[in-house]
């Protein structure tokens, strides 16, 4: 699927919202400004989210309520290992009321359930996106 604009990464964030049922675990894959965090703020408006979504990249993770559940976003780039993150990343994926969403998710993969959905993001040349689910 090819993604033109921030509003197209924005909606299809939203269409995947009304896809999911919980509990849901998604892993987004892509390099630095693929649109990962713009995806997680499109998923959290269709979960009818309404503060702000920002990237943990310094706070390793945020949370977000919304109705009959919580947004769970994990960023672990800065972390070489997870350590401690991997313990809470264990039982946030044990809520069955929560939808996790985890980038650069390369030291906690094994923690991932199999129902885990796994969405690439690249970056093209045109300033477009290419998304493999």
């Amino acid at each position: 699927m090819k993604i033109n604009s921030e509003a197209e990464m924005l909606e299809f964030g939203q269409d995947m919202a009304k896809k999911l049922t919980l509990p849901a675990v998604i892993e987004l894959i892509g390099d630095v400004g693929a649109g990962k965090t713009t995806f997680t703020r499109g998923l959290a408006q269709g979960l009818g989210i309404s503060e702000p979504v920002t990237s943990p990249s310094f706070t390793i993770s945020k949370r977000y309520n919304f109705p009959g559940g919580e947004l769970v976003h994990y960023d672990f780039y800065r972390l070489e290992d997870p350590g401690l993150m991997s313990e809470e990343l264990s039982e946030t994926l044990l809520d069955p009321h929560t939808i996790t969403v985890v980038e650069w998710a390369g030291g906690v993969t094994n923690l991932f359930p199999e129902n885990t959905q796994h969405i690439q993001i690249s970056l093209n040349d045109d300033g477009s996106r290419t998304i493999s689910l």
